[in-house]
């Protein structure tokens, strides 16, 4: 088992020597540091604690500061666990990088998806509407509140409410491409989350020990061009929305 910590970047598409299009999912991984090991005698279960995303001392707290300065490295935006890891492969102030999977690897990748704010059960939970016309009187409605006893709406009765920004994890994607000299993880297919956010890569649970065969890849974008083009859109976008602001 094991872990680390990233940013989604976006999507793009890369090709295979045989011409396939393979959709992947750009995660930029800036070197995890490892903060903290928990053993059974001290915390009485094991796991290891990374920090990813450097954040200015200005921001942070005495024992913020603190508990970083035992790893000798700065303070840490995100702090996630790891359990079910070899304790013994790692060391306090360890650094992670994008090599600690390789091509061809089953993962599975944690984050919040996005939110959508207040909706109504027809969105929230696809349910179907009543008749349009005819006097119905009844349109968008949430169904039935439950019978006349007990006199109250049942638990797990589905209502409007907030959407989206849930923990989502999405199993057995496949590791396309690591770029360790530009900290970036090709993974196929999608991943939760808006662009960057945090995503957590695991070892997959249900194929942990699964690889599959590597393809290679045929000439296109590489991925620092890749990279480039993808944080440039979203510059771009964040200051059209800032100054329309």
């Amino acid at each position: 088992m094991k872990g680390i910590l990233g940013r989604k970047i976006g999507m793009t598409q890369v090709f295979t020597e045989e011409g396939n299009l393979i959709p992947v999912t750009v995660i930029e991984i800036e070197p995890n540091v490892v903060t903290q090991i928990k053993t059974k005698q001290t915390d009485g279960y094991e796991a290891i604690q990374l920090g990813f995303d450097t954040k200015r001392e200005k921001l942070s707290n005495k024992p913020e500061m603190g508990h970083v300065a035992k790893a000798s490295t700065t303070p840490k935006r995100f702090l996630r666990e790891f359990r079910n890891v070899d304790i013994n492969n790692y060391t306090l102030g360890q650094e992670l990088k994008a090599d600690t999977f390789e091509p061809g690897e089953i993962v599975d990748v944690t984050g919040i998806s996005k939110g959508k704010g207040f909706q109504g059960v027809i969105k929230r939970f696809n349910q179907s509407r009543g008749p349009m016309g005819h006097g119905s009187q009844y349109h968008r409605g949430v169904g039935s509140m439950g019978t006349m006893r007990p006199m109250r709406v049942m638990k797990g009765k589905r209502l409007p409410g907030h959407m989206g920004h849930e923990t989502v994890t999405i199993q057995n994607l496949e590791v396309v491409s690591v770029d360790v000299e530009n900290n970036i993880i090709l993974i196929k297919g999608n991943v939760p989350g808006a662009k960057k956010s945090l995503v957590i890569i695991k070892t997959s649970i249900k194929m942990p020990t699964t690889k599959k065969e590597a393809s290679l890849l045929k000439s296109y974008k590489n991925t620092e061009e890749v990279n480039e083009d993808i944080v440039a859109q979203v510059n771009e976008k964040t200051s059209q929305e800032s100054e329309q602001q």
